[in-house]
């Protein structure tokens, strides 16, 4: 049985909608009009135990309101939610003690204190044993690298520590389903990178079940085989990761660098060059036709270093959406 399972699920909103003004404001006391916004709109999927999923789409898309739905923060306008064998919206005990939702520009940890205060609440909260308790955290420090830390006042620690932080937070109860909203924001390439290894070495830990929302494609590129695409609260595709990228990507990238001068009217023979800035050219090829270039590349050309890449997942995912060429 899924672990996870959204049966049509929808999440309507009414808003009110104002003239321009102060006019405008006056008649809004006596008339209203309001707009529907359909933020989600009758999607469903399921996940089973251990997935490690991508959900994605751009700004406004549903993703997080989607996430509030099965994390139980917000009651479904229509159609049946299903986590752990619970409606979440009834946020029972049992539940809520099962689960995590860690957003990225949210926080739980208190300023002026060390982030181990913040622990401890928690293990009150969710009645962890003491001997559970130290051995969790003491596996959660290790993993994040942040044994000389958690005994500092959350208010000096920088960015990234903090994010790591409300990690060991949100999880701290060992959590079966954990919702991730954007966890990498802000944060710089490294810490980015370590957030990363974290979340796959605690999916690998715990066999967790992760939903992963993020505008960072190396995050869903590096941790998710298995992306979910919403747009405009529908999904538009749900699959491996690897399959969006032939489906929608039919070709590869070839970069070239030359160690003598090459006439540019002859490398059109190659495939569609895609830059030239000699003594470096990329080309797109089709797929089935890359082998071919590269051979006719090496065998007539002064190469220095030829270089054959899948396109860029951001491009991708940019096609899905748009329908624009990837080239």
């Amino acid at each position: 049985m899924p672990i996870i399972q959204v049966d049509s699920l929808k999440k309507y909103y009414k808003v009110v909608q104002k003239e321009p003004g102060l006019l405008g404001s006056f008649k809004s006391l006596f008339a209203r009009k309001y707009k529907e916004v359909r933020a989600v709109d009758d999607i469903s999927f399921k996940i089973q135990e251990g997935e490690l999923i991508g959900f994605i789409g751009p700004n406004g898309a549903g993703k997080t309101t989607t996430l509030k739905c099965l994390s139980g923060l917000l009651y479904p306008t229509a159609g049946k939610v299903n986590v752990l064998e619970s409606m979440p919206s009834e946020r029972k005990n049992k539940f809520l003690k099962q689960i995590a939702l860690v957003m990225g520009q949210k926080n739980q940890l208190w300023w002026d204190l060390p982030a181990m205060e913040t622990f401890i609440l928690n293990k009150e909260i969710y009645e962890i044993e003491d001997k559970i308790f130290n051995d969790t955290i003491n596996k959660l420090i290790n993993l994040l690298e942040m044994k000389n830390l958690i005994n500092i006042p959350v208010r000096r620690l920088s960015l990234g520590e903090r994010m790591k932080a409300e990690f060991i937070a949100a999880i701290i109860h060992s959590p079966k389903v954990i919702f991730l909203d954007e966890p990498t924001i802000g944060l710089d390439v490294v810490m980015q990178k370590k957030i990363r290894e974290f979340i796959r070495e605690y999916n690998k830990q715990y066999n967790a079940t992760i939903i992963l929302t993020s505008h960072y494609m190396d995050d869903v590129k590096e941790l998710c085989k298995r992306i979910i695409i919403i747009d405009k609260g529908k999904i538009i595709y749900d699959g491996l990761l690897t399959d969006v990228v032939k489906k929608y990507a039919d070709h590869k990238t070839i970069s070239v660098i030359f160690d003598k001068y090459v006439d540019p009217k002859e490398l059109e023979k190659i495939g569609k060059v895609k830059t030239i800035q000699l003594p470096r050219v990329v080309f797109l090829v089709k797929r089935e036709q890359v082998n071919l270039a590269a051979a006719e590349l090496l065998q007539n050309f002064p190469i220095a270093d030829l270089n054959i890449e899948e396109p860029e997942i951001e491009d991708v995912i940019r096609e899905v959406f748009t329908g624009e060429d990837v080239a």
